[in-house]
């Protein structure tokens, strides 16, 4: 399977996921972008390719209390060690607006912290 570019940059992220339509045990956020996420799940699941489901994210952020509930379709799924990887791409949800706020405030921390990262580090070479 050729691997495809992404669209968006995605944000490594820490967060809670209920999806009680494809396991009773919450999921683990790994990571989110604009366009989708990556949800790992503790236990065997079966997904519909071809069904949406409805996510509940918590996120473990202190900024960011509630909790999001948005509408999903499954990309790609793997299964290892009794642990299911998927990929899920957003579809237009009632908290389609809070998302964008989210994203919004992790491009400005990640481009903040790489203009710290520029005055910390010199990436330019000396002769000692």
């Amino acid at each position: 399977m050729k691997k495809q570019p992404r669209s968006a940059v995605r944000f490594s992220e820490i967060g809670r996921v209920d999806c009680e339509q494809i396991t009773v045990l919450p999921g683990i956020l790994d990571d989110i972008s604009e366009s989708g996420c990556k949800i790992r799940f503790p236990s065997p699941a079966e997904v519909d390719m071809e069904k949406e489901y409805t996510i509940f994210l918590r996120l473990s952020r202190s900024d960011c209390k509630e909790c999001l509930e948005l509408i999903v379709s499954p990309q790609w799924m793997t299964e290892a060690d009794s642990q299911v990887e998927i990929g899920f791409k957003f579809l237009r949800s009632p908290d389609t607006p809070a998302l964008n706020q989210l994203i919004e405030l992790l491009e400005a921390e990640n481009s903040a912290s790489d203009d710290i990262t520029s005055l910390i580090i010199d990436t330019e070479a000396e002769m000692v």
